[in-house]
C-alpha cells in the first residue's frame, strides 16, 4: 500500500467532502465549461463538485483508495464521475482534451514532477480553455496547517508567472486565509490563487 493509499484509508475523507472554496468560488466561470480534469483530485471532493455543475469530469489520482471513495461520493451525490488510476510521473497529457484544468493543492510534486505536471496541463487545454489552481506558498512553512514541509514544492509568485507564461493570466491572488478542509488543511494557510486561459 502507497503512502497516499494509507493515508486515504479511513472512513471520513481526508480533505472534506466539501469543493475547495477557491473552487467554489469560480462557480461562474465553471458553468461554461464542457469538459473538466482533475488533477490529482484525491478522494474527489473537487471532481464531484465539478460534475455537480454539469460537466463531463475526469478524475486523475494515484491513490486506489482515494478513486474508490471519489465513485462512493459521486454515488451518493447523484452525478458521474470518470476515474484514472494513474502515476502521474507518467501521465500521457492528451493533447488539447479539456476546456477545463482544476488543481487543487497539488504540491507532492518537487521541482522536475511538477515542470512537467504544468506543462501538461498546458498541453491538455483546449484553446480558450480555463486552468483554475490554488497552492500554498513558502509562507505556508511557518502555519503549518498542511501541505509538504519541503519549501521547494511551495509556490511563489514569480513561478507561476513564469510557468504559466504562455497563458493569459487572468488573476493571480496570494492571500493568507483560515481554511477548513477536512483534518488535512485546517487553519490559517498561505495561499495563492491562479486564474488563466489557453490563448486561442
Amino acid at each position: 500500500m502507497s503512502e497516499w493509499d494509507r493515508r486515504y484509508d479511513r472512513a471520513e475523507y481526508l480533505f472534506g467532502e466539501a469543493p475547495n472554496a477557491f473552487l467554489a468560488s469560480q462557480v461562474d466561470g465553471v458553468k461554461g465549461r464542457r469538459r473538466a480534469l482533475a488533477v490529482a483530485d484525491g478522494e474527489g471532493r473537487n471532481g464531484v463538485w465539478l460534475a455537480e455543475q454539469g460537466l463531463a469530469v475526469t478524475a486523475i489520482d494515484s491513490s486506489s483508495v482515494a478513486l474508490r471513495k471519489a465513485q462512493d461520493l459521486a454515488s451518493r451525490r447523484g452525478v458521474s464521475l470518470e476515474t484514472q488510476h494513474v502515476d502521474i510521473v507518467n501521465y500521457d497529457w492528451p493533447a488539447e482534451a479539456f476546456d477545463l484544468v482544476v488543481a487543487i493543492f497539488i504540491q507532492f510534486a518537487g521541482p522536475a514532477l511538477r515542470d512537467a505536471m504544468f506543462k501538461g496541463m498546458i498541453r491538455t487545454l483546449t484553446s480558450g480553455g480555463t486552468l483554475l489552481m490554488q497552492g500554498y506558498r513558502p509562507e505556508q512553512l511557518t502555519y503549518g496547517t498542511g501541505g509538504p514541509p519541503m519549501v521547494e514544492n511551495l509556490y511563489t509568485e514569480d513561478l507561476i508567472r513564469n510557468a504559466f507564461a504562455d497563458l493569459d493570466i487572468l488573476a493571480l491572488t496570494v492571500h493568507d486565509s483560515s481554511i477548513s478542509e477536512g483534518t488535512g488543511h485546517a487553519g490559517m494557510s498561505a495561499l495563492i490563487n491562479l486564474v488563466a486561459r489557453k490563448r486561442v
